[in-house]
């Protein structure tokens, strides 16, 4: 019986893993340890991120189980719109960032809850993280910028193994 998908398909695969994990654990990382209160249109560009790593690790598991390869190459390619429509979120707050067109109306922190009867308090202690500023520049380019790049270069890594040759890397597959 003949492999349905190669190396190239398990290497990719495991480069996106290793890469998508990092991402987020980077994210995670400046959120928790570095203290950066992300906005909404922060939290949407993890979304990718989030549905990505588990369909890519499901897909791994099928092309280990030698399943059908269209449904690992078929796999790979929604993995890629996904990561392209994160990098197109990040697009979005960059130009909002730098002023090219306005950010979500919506932007604008965290929500107050009134029932609480400490209305003043939560007004003085929530903190407004606004979608149109870059907390901080690292080379240049904001959270956003950073997401755009490696979502864009998580979305080829998808996109090649989903089109290149099993036997891409000198195994022959099967």
């Amino acid at each position: 019986m003949r492999t349905p998908v190669g190396p190239a398909q398990f290497r990719l695969g495991f480069l996106f893993l290793a890469l998508a994990i990092a991402g987020v654990l980077t994210a995670l990382g400046f959120e928790h340890i570095g203290g950066f209160v992300p906005c909404r249109l922060c939290l949407e560009q993890r979304e990718p991120y989030y549905a990505s790593i588990p369909l890519v690790a499901i897909v791994l598991l099928v092309g280990a189980l030698r399943g059908p390869a269209f449904i690992v190459r078929g796999v790979y390619i929604v993995v890629a719109l996904i990561m392209v429509y994160g990098a197109a979120i990040g697009v979005y707050q960059a130009g909002a960032e730098w002023g090219y067109w306005p950010g979500p109306s919506d932007c604008a922190g965290g929500e107050l809850s009134v029932n609480s009867g400490n209305l003043l308090q939560q007004m003085q202690e929530t903190r407004i993280v606004p979608c149109d500023e870059a907390p901080i520049r690292i080379l240049g380019l904001s959270f956003a910028g950073w997401n755009v790049l490696a979502s864009g270069f998580l979305a080829l890594v998808a996109l090649a193994a989903a089109v290149l040759p099993g036997d891409m890397f000198g195994r022959k597959a099967g």
